[in-house]
């Protein structure tokens, strides 16, 4: 009897843990990512659906220490509604983060500057040749530069 109540307690925990776990849709609404620079004591949050970012980082007021934290300015604010996330480069010596829009492939650097954060426009990167499709008749030879004018005849 006793090993059946436990198999019941461990299934209604492991029911209850699922339920707690909740779905996707029910997920954190940000993201983190630290600054690469490892001098820096620098974290920035996105809202992963607005992409709206802010940074925030250790100081000293006084002797005490205390969290200063740096709203969204210029280009940091709420953009249009998708799929945000944060990447930070591997560069060590870089204060800023890559917002990226996992839905259009969209990228734009976000760092502080003048006690705000603030990000470049979202640029995309060119499509692959390959995504594109093949090229249409001449037209490689009317998008390759020349490097001398044509013969005359």
């Amino acid at each position: 009897m006793r090993r059946a109540v436990v198999v019941i307690l461990l299934q209604a925990g492991i029911i209850g843990a699922l339920t707690l776990r909740g779905s996707p849709a029910d997920a954190a609404p940000y993201d983190f990512a630290p600054a690469p620079q490892n001098d820096l004591n620098r974290i920035y949050r996105i809202d992963r659906a607005t992409g709206e970012v802010i940074s925030c980082q250790y100081g000293l007021e006084g002797t005490v220490g205390a969290t200063l934290c740096f709203a969204a300015g210029e280009g940091a604010g709420p953009q249009a509604p998708a799929e945000y996330g944060l990447l930070p480069s591997r560069h060590n010596r870089e204060g800023g983060v890559f917002r990226v829009n996992y839905r259009t492939g969209g990228i734009s650097v976000c760092y502080v500057f003048d006690e705000r954060v603030v990000c470049t426009p979202q640029t995309s990167p060119p499509a692959s040749p390959a995504a594109a499709g093949p090229p249409a008749p001449g037209a490689a030879a009317r998008a390759a530069p020349m490097s001398s004018p044509p013969a005359q005849r």
